[in-house]
């Protein structure tokens, strides 16, 4: 049978964690969802060709090249998929749009708010021309939390008054694990704040439907030096030694407001023992309470507190059903996603957008939205953690 359906040519850079797990989600997303556009694996790109040339081959890509630039050239591409460190997203986002093409590009948007300012404003400019732009914020496609997002717009929690929101790992909790990109300034922009705390920010504004209006918080590096790893070489104040410097933050506190008042607390480490991949929010209403930990991605907890105190207390919703958010395209009933699947939810919603002429989301503009926090706190933090208020982003 022809599929006459026209097809989408992606083009990916970078092929580590972020590139595995996007390429899995190019692979699975029309196979197993109805998409308008069919993507089509086009090319990986990577600095070095025999290890990209290999990476292209045991992940799905049809060829691999080394210049990006020269692939944004090419009349054969649509949308360019960005899953470098992020240092290098900026420049590759904008001339990626510039050229006519639509871009994803993983969080957080940018190192900076400067960067990210030039991001947004390019994606607004490609707007114009028909050029769409996403953000990689993953998590707002569990099912768990679509759903969630649902139940707090239809009110049932009634208003949000405080909302905690952790996010916690141990994998460097270990003070011997080596240094890697995501430790160097230069390369990752933060550390824990904009590595794991962009998901917590994104994720509040997502669920509340609202933007933070300032906050007060602190940094702290535990571990100020760490062995070098081969792979490492390169990095900022790393040449010749066995040991080298962190230059990032490993842990991040934050207390906050959204536009609304409500109050938010923030929490970020790459420190908790035996905290794998632990994101945790819980929002609290006049009418109830939502909480959700990824560490069990397919509940959601909901307290009703209007029922009765005699039979009150928190509902879990196991979202598997077909009737949860894009549940029907996978398994029956009890059968659970996995962190994967957000990916593949990510390119359902990105391909369909583009196939509509819609923006999709998070846009860039939420993207600097966050970034806006991100800096706060981090000014805050160098402030004596002084109330930092957040700027309103211009449109």
């Amino acid at each position: 049978m022809t599929d006459n359906r026209p097809h989408l040519r992606v083009a990916m850079i970078g092929h580590s964690f972020m590139g595995r797990t996007h390429s899995q989600a190019w692979r699975s997303a029309p196979r197993f969802f109805n998409l308008p556009l069919v993507p089509e694996m086009a090319v990986l790109v990577g600095r070095d060709a025999e290890r990209t040339q290999a990476a292209a081959e045991k992940l799905g890509w049809a060829e691999a090249a080394t210049d990006w630039r020269a692939v944004l050239e090419r009349d054969d591409v649509d949308l360019v998929d960005i899953c470098t460190p992020g240092d290098s997203h900026a420049e590759i986002a904008e001339a990626a749009l510039a050229s006519g093409k639509h871009v994803l590009v993983e969080k957080p948007l940018a190192n900076s708010v400067e960067e990210a300012e030039s991001m947004a404003a390019a994606a607004r400019r490609a707007r114009e021309f028909g050029a769409r732009s996403m953000v990689g914020f993953t998590y707002r496609r569990v099912p768990a939390l679509q759903l969630a997002q649902q139940l707090i717009a239809e009110g049932r929690i009634g208003e949000i008054r405080q909302v905690r929101a952790q996010y916690l790992q141990d994998w460097l909790a270990d003070a011997e694990a080596p240094l890697g990109w995501r430790l160097d300034k230069e390369k990752a922009g933060s550390g824990a704040l904009g590595d794991i705390g962009a998901h917590i920010v994104d994720m509040t504004c997502f669920l509340t439907g609202q933007r933070f209006a300032g906050v007060s918080g602190m940094l702290e590096t535990f571990v100020h030096e760490r062995p070098v790893a081969e792979s490492s070489a390169g990095l900022s104040g790393t040449a010749g030694v066995g040991r080298g410097p962190v230059t990032v933050d490993d842990a991040a506190l934050a207390t906050a407001r959204l536009e609304s008042g409500a109050t938010v607390s923030l929490e970020a480490s790459r420190f908790a023992w035996g905290r794998k991949n632990a994101m945790r929010i819980e929002l609290s209403g006049t009418q109830g309470a939502i909480a959700f930990d990824f560490e069990d991605m397919n509940v959601l907890e909901v307290y009703d507190a209007t029922e009765p105190a005699r039979t009150a207390g928190f509902r879990r919703i196991l979202a598997t059903e077909p009737e949860h958010p894009y549940l029907e395209a996978w398994w029956p009933p009890g059968h659970a996603l996995g962190y994967e699947h957000g990916f593949t939810h990510q390119v359902v919603d990105l391909v369909e957008a583009i196939a509509a002429g819609e923006d999709p989301t998070p846009s860039f503009d939420d993207g600097l939205h966050v970034q806006r926090v991100l800096d706060a706190v981090e000014r805050s933090s160098l402030n004596e953690n002084r109330w930092t208020q957040i700027q309103t982003p211009t449109s």
